[in-house]
């Protein structure tokens, strides 16, 4: 029986580009759908009629939301390229990482570029959990030699922090404080397969711009 696979998704966000990226890797042929977020089409709101998000992959008509949610379901679905560690330890580990750039670094840089009156305080807040990261990234990539789950889940830090960088005049990611994040970010972000369905920096660029300014 052939399968059908279709992502619903959008350029500009990084939690699309989790799952778009796991897709490519795994080398499962699917169709993207693009969502303009302001007017979201009649398929995403059937889909994920909850929260009306995406990224929101359909696998044989049987929708699956949320990008974290997805990537464990891709790497159970397909074998090839795991994601996820085999061992019982190591992938609670990647979960918990995942969860932590989830719920640490994706909401306080959205402090960041939301919330004005309290943008200097996120930022010192970004770059404590950024060390932390550092920390913890002991090979080329958090999964070993290829890009696994924290990978997947940290490609905001890679591809979109040097963007709010250029824009809002600030420095995140530095060099000489973060070194192994930062030669992680470059891997990461060179990797065939990840620059094959990311956007390029001027897309971002283009699309962001409009939307953050300078900090004062």
């Amino acid at each position: 029986m052939g399968e059908e696979v279709k992502l619903y998704g959008a350029r500009a966000s990084h939690f699309s580009n989790r799952v778009n990226i796991a897709l490519k890797l795994k080398g499962v042929e699917y169709k993207y759908y693009e969502e303009d977020l302001k007017n979201k089409s009649a398929s995403l709101i059937k889909y994920n009629p909850i929260h009306k998000k995406v990224p929101t992959l359909v696998h044989n008509e049987k929708p699956v939301a949320e990008s974290l949610v997805i990537l464990e379901y891709i790497d159970e679905t397909w074998k090839t390229h795991p994601i996820l560690p085999q061992h019982p330890y190591e992938r609670a580990q990647a979960r918990f990482w995942s969860r932590f750039i989830e719920d640490k670094i994706v909401t306080t840089i959205i402090k960041v570029v939301k919330v004005k009156e309290d943008q200097k305080n996120a930022l010192e807040e970004v770059s404590e959990y950024l060390e932390i990261l550092e920390k913890e990234l002991k090979d080329k990539y958090f999964g070993g030699e290829s890009i696994g789950m924290v990978d997947l889940a940290g490609n905001i830090i890679a591809l979109w922090i040097p963007i709010l960088e250029e824009l809002m005049g600030v420095e995140i990611l530095r060099e000489a404080k973060f070194p192994k994040l930062c030669k992680w970010s470059h891997d990461f972000a060179t990797h065939p397969v990840v620059k094959e369905v990311s956007p390029s920096k001027e897309e971002l660029v283009a699309i962001f711009k409009p939307r953050w300014s300078p900090i004062n």
